[in-house]
């Protein structure tokens, strides 16, 4: 993040490491998951990564955009665009980016999970889901599957998918509908395009 530096990490050697977590703050550094009045969530409670000012690695302002500064802050808190959950001992895990959390019948729902599980299908190249417009739970998860070779696309296939992850992930997180696509959009770096699949619906 450009606006502040390393303030997670994990390390081994010295055993501040966990599967699945981006790791602890580093000494010195005030990093919380919080809520959108900057209040702290519970452990397992899905919200914002912040970092508390002042601190010596964060930013000052944005060079003349006091606005775009201000939407910065939760009060003290500088937030990352990123969601996250703590566990009881203080490891922060990265759920995903702001603007792919899905908002289901309720429930604010990670990407990341999802597309881990899909990706244990043995048909299954490669996946991504984001919201798509419901009116009645506001989104659905829609997941965008690439096949691995051998395997054909069918209504039975997307059946099969979605019941293998309703099978291992909560109800409210597996996909209701699975689109079959021949390549993923991704970026230079690998990171899926997810505007150009909401775009698709």
């Amino acid at each position: 993040q450009t606006e502040c530096n390393l303030v997670l990490a994990s390390c081994a050697a010295i055993d501040v490491s966990r599967p699945g977590a981006i790791g602890k703050p580093v000494p010195g550094h005030r990093v919380a998951v919080i809520r959108p009045d900057g209040s702290r969530c519970a452990a397992g409670e899905l919200g914002q990564i912040a970092i508390e000012r002042p601190d010596p690695v964060m930013f000052l302002q944005y060079w003349g955009k006091p606005d775009a500064t201000r939407e910065k802050f939760i009060g003290e808190w500088m937030t990352t665009g990123d969601q996250g959950v703590t566990d009881a001992d203080g490891y922060v895990a990265f759920v995903g980016r702001d603007d792919d959390v899905i908002t289901s019948s309720g429930y604010r729902i990670g990407p990341t999970e999802i597309e881990d599980c899909l990706i244990r299908h043995p048909a299954v190249a490669l996946a991504a889901v984001v919201g798509k417009p419901d009116p009645v739970r506001t989104e659905i998860v829609k997941a965008f599957v690439v096949l691995k070779s051998g395997h054909q696309a069918s209504e039975a296939l997307a059946a099969e998918i979605r019941n293998f992850v309703r099978t291992k992930l909560s109800a409210h997180e597996y996909p209701r509908e699975v689109a079959f696509i021949d390549d993923m959009p991704m970026t230079t770096t690998g990171k899926v395009i997810r505007r150009l699949l909401r775009e698709r619906g």
